[in-house]
């Protein structure tokens, strides 16, 4: 009876924090590790591959980024982190806020092991702007049994903007895998932000799956802490795994603005978009949600497989949004995973790091999403350069002096008229990563390969291909965009996989854009405006720090010409970082 009394207050109190306007005086429902800061890596002194302006900490392994909102002006990221080394294990939600989205400071872990229902994980999850402002939080702990369980958590103080204390519901798990419905217990994971709906209950979905069927399996709540399962999932696919890290929200059929996550109607389409366990890709499809029937439908054509919409073709994944209503926009983190092998991570001391964050909207023919740098980042230029219209010849490679090549960004735009030597679309030619890695940078093409040669040594030895090639298809030409890391680095330790994807852009009547932004091991590339985005992860041995060249190449035998090409160097973003 004293248990259960104890219980109801205690609950009591963490409702009253939920629903409440302020500080309730209740200590924090989870105690401090004391040993959470012990490093059993220690990262090397010599470190020509950590990023200058993408975020990542000093050491360690991350992965997810988890919850991104905004709250009282400043935004907040918290991420999957393990405080004890650069391999995989050990997770709590490490923390950290930002005016700016580009320069940093830390705060200690927000949620971490503490209760029976997170004991052995704090895994991904979101973060709900509640009404009134109140932040929430639901993720994934890993119980005893190594059950995956859905778990609250709130902040302590909303007078707060650091929100730098979180206690935990008294309720937790919220939610939890049932043997009626035959869910793999560890199958269950990766709560989105929820949504309210007309009928003032809260939605939210789960990743699962059931055999080999990937399921989005939909809660509701009307208190956000009691949460019953409903009786179909929002959507599933056949053959597709786990789906992890799902994320769903809707994006304005009109401009670019964002809307927030709750919005439904006619001037908005839905994303769903799904983390494949079995790939490590994700795949997003746009379609309509039927908010009676909660049930979600994919637009014709629209799937979750290798010939799906992905956000980028290259190292992406566990990609999260958020809706920043400062700003009225739309917001994608994504994961950078590694290249280099386990052996390499630990010797370098960490592992993992964060992509520069994204706008996001829907393209013009609302087929697809249109991914952008966020602008602050432009910020961070300097030493800019800019190379007036040029014409580049078949075989030329022309250097770009001026910026520091190891940490740069660069725009550039190409202009083609003469199609004529365009090489033949085979009808065989539907998969663009196979097609990048058999017509590389070094395959002389018709039109193409060209584009930028970046993180390159003197001489060539090592460098990462960003390129375009146009094919004749058949009613129009055909653009492929690769990123070729097959000569990224003379460790053949790395993972030097070659990229690729398909850009809807007509080259007749538009310049092909290629935007590029470097940054010591990632090359992030953006085409068309946003319309194809791939990310490489690369380790050269030569090409590092001033040792790195950027250039222009053609390995056509068609010339092309620049149309315009601005670059510039990066500095080094305040991270503040501490262990």
């Amino acid at each position: 009876m004293l248990n259960m009394a104890h219980s109801f207050v205690g609950f009591f109190l963490f409702f009253a924090l939920l629903v409440g306007h302020g500080v309730v005086e209740l200590e924090a429902s989870h105690h401090v590790y004391k040993n959470l800061q012990t490093d059993q890596s220690t990262a090397s002194a010599n470190q020509p591959y950590r990023t200058g302006y993408h975020f990542q900490p000093p050491k360690n392994w991350i992965n997810d980024p988890n919850g991104p909102m905004v709250y009282k002006g400043l935004y907040h990221l918290f991420y999957q982190y393990n405080p004890k080394g650069a391999v995989w294990g050990n997770i709590v939600w490490a923390h950290s806020t930002s005016k700016d989205l580009v320069n940093w400071t830390p705060h200690d872990p927000a949620i971490y092991p503490s209760h029976p229902s997170d004991v052995n994980g704090c895994w991904s999850g979101s973060a709900t702007i509640l009404p009134g402002g109140k932040p929430a939080i639901l993720y994934t702990g890993i119980d005893p049994q190594d059950k995956q369980v859905q778990n609250l958590a709130v902040p302590r103080n909303l007078s707060d903007p650091y929100l730098r204390d979180w206690i935990k519901s008294p309720k937790n798990p919220l939610m939890q895998p049932t043997g009626q419905n035959q869910i793999n217990a560890s199958s269950f994971r990766d709560p989105t932000t929820a949504w309210l709906g007309p009928d003032k209950k809260w939605r939210v979905i789960i990743g699962s799956k059931i055999h080999r069927q990937g399921l989005a399996i939909l809660y509701k709540s009307e208190d956000f802490v009691h949460w019953i399962q409903a009786q179909s999932p929002l959507h599933s696919a056949k053959d597709t795994g786990m789906w992890e890290c799902p994320d769903f929200f809707p994006v304005s059929v009109r401009g670019q603005n964002g809307v927030d996550t709750s919005v439904n109607g006619p001037f908005v389409k839905h994303v769903l978009k799904v983390s494949l366990d079995d790939t490590k890709h994700e795949y997003y499809t746009l379609g309509s949600y039927d908010i009676v029937k909660d049930i979600y439908t994919p637009d014709k054509g629209s799937v979750e497989s290798d010939s799906g919409l992905r956000y980028d073709y290259g190292k992406f994944y566990a990609s999260k949004t958020f809706f920043d209503t400062d700003k009225h926009r739309r917001i994608l983190w994504g994961w950078i995973n590694e290249s280099s092998s386990v052996h390499d991570d630990v010797k370098k001391g960490w592992a993992g790091v964060q992509a520069i964050p994204r706008k996001l909207w829907l393209s013009k023919t609302g087929k697809q999403l249109v991914q952008w740098p966020i602008v602050e980042i432009q910020k961070l230029r300097s030493n800019h350069m800019r190379l007036p219209s040029k014409l580049v010849k078949g075989g030329s490679v022309i250097e770009l002096s001026g910026v520091t090549a190891a940490q740069a960004d660069v725009e550039i735009s190409f202009k083609v008229t003469d199609f004529e030597k365009a090489e033949v679309l085979k009808p065989s030619w539907t998969n663009p990563q196979l097609l990048c890695s058999q017509k590389g940078a070094s395959v002389e093409g018709g039109l193409g390969p060209f584009g930028l040669l970046v993180l390159a040594s003197e001489g060539l030895k090592e460098n990462t291909a960003v390129f375009f090639r146009i094919f004749k298809g058949q009613n129009k030409y055909v653009v492929l965009m690769c990123s070729d890391q097959s000569r990224s680095s003379l460790n053949e330790d790395n993972d030097k996989t070659t990229y690729g994807a398909f850009l809807d852009v007509d080259p007749k009547h538009q310049y092909l854009s290629l935007r590029s932004l470097i940054d010591h091991s990632i090359v992030e590339s953006f085409g068309g405006g946003g319309k194809a985005c791939i990310t490489a992860r690369v380790y050269p041995t030569l090409a590092i720090n001033n040792a790195a060249h950027l250039y222009v190449f053609n390995n056509g035998s068609e010339a092309v010409k620049i149309a315009e090409l601005n670059a510039w160097s990066m500095k080094k973003a305040k991270l503040n970082l501490k262990d």
